[in-house]
């Protein structure tokens, strides 16, 4: 069960998050969790939003570069320690997480979502140990 997540290259200038978030609100494209990682110069806007591929579209039809990840939602305990728990089962079967970021979507509790280096893997390992995975249609509403 993989997320479609939008990574969208943005320059790291004034107004320039505004005109991205502006493009999805025009088209009543809805974000479910969002991400930035930066530098002094640009930045990854990574994002789960409730249609990726018309946003993707969109975005692109605006100038802005952007491509579709898949990334896995995972669904935590919301104590102390639960996302370690996930961590270091994914690390004991020689999974790597190449990134993770926290999202909400009602009732479910302690929700992040990751990208690790090998998703049918982690799929199989989170699935075999009763770790519960967020279903796509969840995070994709408006």
């Amino acid at each position: 069960m993989f997320i479609k997540q939008l990574s969208v290259f943005i320059e790291n200038k004034v107004g320039k998050l505004a005109e991205i978030l502006n493009v999805l609100s025009e088209n009543n494209i809805d974000i479910s969790a969002l991400s930035i990682a930066e530098t002094t110069e640009f930045g990854i806007l990574r994002m789960i939003v409730s249609d990726p591929e018309a946003a993707k579209v969109k975005l692109r039809e605006s100038g802005v570069i952007v491509k579709t990840t898949n990334v896995i939602g995972v669904v935590l305990d919301d104590t102390p320690g639960s996302m370690a728990k996930v961590i270091t089962l994914l690390s004991e079967n020689g999974i790597t997480v190449e990134y993770s970021y926290a999202f909400l979507a009602s009732n479910k509790g302690a929700l992040i979502v990751i990208r690790t280096n090998d998703h049918e893997k982690t799929e199989k390992v989170l699935n075999d140990t009763g770790i519960g995975l967020v279903n796509p249609a969840e995070v994709y509403r408006v």
